[in-house]
């Protein structure tokens, strides 16, 4: 049985839902530096779960706990019934994403555009949270195109709080739904931190995670000083995950040990092999381990072999394991 979480707890740190990255494989992961961050799914639409019955995106492995389920919608029903199938798969929580600037999502309206629409997020998150009975969060942003955040923001979080929403997390930057790219709205929208520590003043009663070009523990333990409840942080974390995660529990959580790429490398080996004997590839789980050993002597032959190895018919843990060799780390544990 898994444990209770304190969900107040694991998001003082959490890895953002990123497409195409934190699928459950980079999740694993992710949990081998970690074992108290709040992890999250990639965004799932309620329309896949709901009529798509595309119930495979729901399957994770029970270490990954604490994590979040992402969901993108704006039908308060059908968000009902997905934030309910999320729930009996065993997430620790349901997200509803407000921040997504994709052309596919607003063309969905869902995602940053329902920034405009309060009254429907409000809607959709009564609606998940009677059909959950788990904790139902928001991710969103300051605002969108010519909206005020000074304004609109406040808004927002008090709309949400009336409908029973009491955590969230905010990408500190507008987001621009005409005229920039989804790429660009993470780098070109200035960032507003100072916007968001003044929201957590105003509303001390809410959990407030800040997100958004944040990359060190430093920055996190800094914002935490600051009077935030969280961090949220993606590219960093995806990219170099040993650097953002491999103290995260020391240094964020006060617990654990300091997690070596190494360390973490080889503690994916059985759960590499058991994808395998599930009929998985290779390529599917160590593609998101590209990055382990940055800045580190033989990283780039690490890198290496697993980018031009891993998609070969019959490539296994065998690989990983001259992979790590390559960088002086294939040891044996006592």
């Amino acid at each position: 049985m898994v444990k209770k979480t304190n969900l107040c707890v694991a998001s003082r740190l959490s890895v953002a839902p990123m497409m195409d990255w934190t699928d459950r494989h980079c999740r694993m992961l992710h949990r081998q530096f970690s074992r108290e961050a709040l992890l999250y799914t990639e965004m799932v639409t309620s329309a896949a779960l709901v009529r798509g019955r595309a119930v495979h995106l729901l399957e994770y492995s029970p270490p990954e706990h604490p994590v979040a389920l992402q969901l993108g919608g704006s039908d308060p029903g059908e968000l009902a019934e997905a934030a309910a199938m999320g729930a009996e798969a065993g997430y620790d929580e349901i997200n509803l994403n407000v921040g997504c600037p994709s052309d596919r999502v607003q063309a969905g309206c869902f995602g940053a555009v329902l920034m405009e629409r309060p009254g429907l997020v409000a809607d959709c998150v009564a609606a998940m949270q009677a059909a959950a009975g788990v904790e139902v969060t928001v991710k969103c942003r300051i605002g969108v195109d010519d909206q005020e955040p000074e304004r609109v923001l406040p808004d927002f979080l008090s709309r949400l709080a009336d409908a029973g929403c009491s955590r969230f997390t905010i990408h500190a930057r507008k987001a621009w739904l005409q005229g920039l790219s989804p790429k660009e709205n993470r780098d070109v929208p200035p960032l507003d931190y100072p916007l968001v520590l003044r929201m957590k003043e105003r509303f001390p009663r809410l959990h407030l995670s800040i997100n958004g070009g944040i990359t060190s523990l430093e920055q996190t333990k800094g914002f935490l000083d600051s009077g935030l409840d969280g961090v949220m942080i993606g590219r960093a974390a995806y990219h170099d995950p040993a650097a953002v995660l491999g103290a995260a529990d020391v240094d964020v959580f006060g617990c654990g040990e300091v997690v070596a790429p190494e360390q973490a490398a080889r503690a994916m080996l059985p759960y590499i092999a058991a994808h395998l004997a599930e009929g998985g590839k290779l390529h599917q789980v160590t593609r998101h381990m590209l990055g382990l050993f940055t800045g580190r002597p033989g990283a780039r032959a690490w890198r290496r072999i697993l980018s031009e190895g891993a998609s070969r018919p019959g490539a296994g843990v065998a690989l990983v394991e001259e992979a790590l060799a390559a960088v002086g780390a294939l040891q044996t544990t006592d």
